[in-house]
């Protein structure tokens, strides 16, 4: 099995006398730090050991590291701030060595915290580095200046696992995702990150990358996502569609991905390939525009960034697809890399041009998608009119 990025799988989820402890800590009337549901989703997948190496937010350190070189501190490759704010009254009376208890909207406890700094950051700088824009049109930086400026950072102890809603039955935590791949004899393992429901041309790039290995995990983001984008549930309705129609069941799980959508592009598949990896994925399709949004990103950049790193800093195998199509010559999808065949016969794909046809109250042709899925997804757009 592949080695989590770091070297070990955290784990920061308390149980047993030390949960006690912490728990008797609480009683003190400890600090509290109320955190959204974007900011308890992190919390949980730092815990879980999704994001390892991380074992809490980022200190200023890691902040600035990871902004400036795409590394943590220690070298270890990491694209993503994975940060915590908070609003200017409660940083102020924080120091280095206090502890605070994270909680929800409501004032349930979810963690203890020990701050290691609090800091303040830089929004232009960050939306360069991260996003590559400093447009406040681009979903995830509209976010990042919607929080407060003020960071802080430090190691966490989870006390209560946060609710994934109807996803739940689809929940699985790296280290069972492991164990699943084990228990079905999975040396190798293809993830297939995606916001969208599967549509034509993601199944020919699923097919390709099946071929080479033992198995296919889809693992579709159901974290927080832009308005507009189809609801988790129809999505995963979509999924099975495919899966139970198109696919041998003994090569395929489906499992949803907790994190939020930040919409970073290269940056953010780099992301998507290290949690795949904590997994246990020794592989990852990066199609066109992974992780983009509008035309923030060149076609191909989300691809170009991995030949930035070695095969052992990042760890796991990018499987680097062109942009597919349904030729209508060729009968089939293709790509511009298997097709001869002029622009004029290709009929090209997109999670954008399903949503577009939904929306207009169009037929969805079986050149996009599967009859199964066309039927789910029309029936979701009627319903929501």
């Amino acid at each position: 099995m592949i080695t989590p990025h770091g070297g070990r799988l955290i784990n920061r989820i308390l149980s047993g006398k030390e949960r006690a402890h912490w728990e008797d800590r609480l009683r003190g009337h400890l600090p509290t730090i109320a955190l959204d549901k974007f900011q308890l989703s992190e919390l949980d997948n730092i815990a879980s050991g999704l994001y390892s190496p991380l074992t809490g937010f980022m200190n200023e350190e890691s902040y600035n590291n990871v902004l400036d070189s795409m590394r943590l501190p220690n070298g270890v490759v990491w694209p993503i701030p994975i940060v915590l704010p908070v609003e200017d009254d409660i940083a102020i009376s924080l120091h280095a060595g206090d502890t605070v208890a994270l909680t929800d909207e409501n004032n349930t406890a979810y963690a203890i915290m020990d701050v290691e700094s609090a800091f303040t950051r830089n929004r232009d700088r960050e939306a360069q580095a991260v996003y590559g824009t400093t447009d406040d049109s681009h979903p995830g930086v509209a976010r990042m200046r919607s929080e407060p400026k003020t960071l802080i950072g430090g190691e966490i102890h989870l006390l209560k696992r946060v609710s994934v809603g109807n996803a739940s039955k689809y929940h699985l935590d790296p280290q069972r995702a492991r164990q699943a791949f084990e228990e079905r004899g999975w040396k190798t393992i293809v993830a297939f990150q995606t916001r969208n429901p599967i549509h034509r041309a993601h199944e020919y790039l699923q097919k390709c990358a099946l071929e080479m290995v033992d198995g296919l995990f889809i693992n579709p983001l159901v974290g927080q996502t832009k308005e507009g984008d189809i609801p988790a549930s129809v999505r995963m309705d979509c999924y099975h569609a495919v899966i139970d129609n198109y696919f041998p069941d003994e090569r395929v799980m489906l499992a949803t991905f907790p994190a939020p959508m930040r919409y970073a592009g290269p940056r953010e598949a780099i992301f998507h390939a290290i949690c795949r990896k904590n997994y246990g994925c020794t592989h990852i399709i990066i199609g066109r525009d992974h992780a983009g949004v509008g035309n923030y990103y060149g076609t191909y950049e989300a691809q170009a960034i991995f030949d930035k790193f070695t095969v052992d800093e990042i760890g796991i195998v990018p499987l680097k697809f062109e942009h597919a199509f349904y030729c209508k010559k060729c009968g089939q999808m293709a790509t511009s890399k298997t097709c001869p065949h002029e622009r004029d016969d290709h009929v090209f794909l997109s999670g954008t041009k399903v949503r577009e046809m939904l929306t207009e109250g169009k037929q969805i042709p079986p050149e996009f998608t599967r009859p199964e899925v066309s039927a789910i997804l029309q029936s979701w757009a009627s319903y929501s009119k």
